[in-house]
């Protein structure tokens, strides 16, 4: 074995994916200069590989040059998250449309079937708020039912992921509390249309038939 003189001792740091631990590394002073790391700070990039690459082939006639920036390294390294990123945003975008066109199809249907009823509450003495309460309430009453159901499956699936990093977060409730509050929002505004005109109709022509 080669004896090696100890010259420093430098913090843990990432040099693999967050997915992994971090490992012992040692970095040992030679003279191989096959492959040197450089930090540069210009926005002319181009004509500096060109005045790196002609001096290269200057003192080594005959080898290749090739490059790698340091930020493409660690792109690569998470790319796969990009884009499940990406396409987990594509997907709850359609999801949330297609969401909120049933909800307005749901809500226009029930102010149809309960015509009557809210002729008859208007007639008793029911204020406008008081009806649109109502309406909401039963749609309420289903973003809880489908809060209940999903955000168990959603720890679930978050938990399973993030296991395979060796470096993550904990999933803290407040993100499911959020995520409800913001669902109750999006239902909410997607039916008070219909909750509010249905509240605001005459309550004689709903009647006229009775």
């Amino acid at each position: 074995m080669v004896p090696h003189t100890i010259i420093g001792v430098v913090k843990n740091f990432h040099y693999e994916s967050l997915r992994s631990n971090i490992g012992p590394l040692g970095l040992r002073l030679g003279n191989s200069n096959w492959q040197m790391a450089f930090k540069i700070s210009t926005n002319k990039i181009a004509p500096l590989l060109s005045q790196v690459e002609s001096k290269y082939k200057r003192i080594f006639p005959g080898m290749p040059f090739s490059y790698q920036f340091l930020d493409d390294s660690f792109d690569q390294m998470y790319r796969a998250e990009q884009r499940a990123g990406k396409v987990a945003l594509i997907f709850a975008v359609l999801t949330i449309m297609i969401a909120c066109l049933g909800l307005f199809g749901l809500a226009t249907f029930m102010a149809e079937q309960r015509t009557k009823e809210i002729g008859v509450r208007k007639v008793l003495g029911a204020s406008v708020n008081s009806i649109i309460a109502m309406l909401s309430k039963d749609f309420l009453k289903l973003v809880l039912i489908a809060a209940i159901v999903a955000f168990p499956v959603a720890w679930l699936l978050m938990h399973k992921w993030l296991q395979d990093f060796a470096f993550r977060i904990n999933i803290s409730l407040w993100i499911f509390f959020a995520a409800g509050l913001v669902t109750a929002m999006i239902a909410l505004f997607t039916t008070s249309f219909q909750a509010i005109k249905a509240a605001l109709a005459n309550p004689v022509k709903s009647l006229r038939s009775e």
